[in-house]
């Protein structure tokens, strides 16, 4: 298995928040660890493709619609996702 471009994971970690997700949750299913989670979800944040919401005093991400439309955009394009 060869190295994922960023661009691919960024676009696991959006279609992990779409509905919604805690930091484990996107760790697990984009196969990340706790530091390049953090770099990701932090620069996703700033770019507003990501927003960071507290649900019950739980800290969910959620993918943005500026996030859902990039999404969007990268699976017409179909760059083998």
């Amino acid at each position: 298995m060869g190295k994922r471009s960023k661009l691919k994971i960024v676009v696991e970690i959006l279609d992990v928040a779409n509905g919604g997700a805690n930091k484990t949750k996107i760790i697990y299913k984009a196969n990340l660890n706790f530091n390049r989670a953090n770099k990701y979800l932090e620069e996703l944040t700033e770019r507003g493709l990501i927003v960071v919401e507290n649900v019950n005093g739980r800290v969910i991400y959620r993918t943005s619609e500026k996030g859902k439309d990039l999404l969007r955009k990268c699976k017409e394009l179909d760059f083998d996702f």
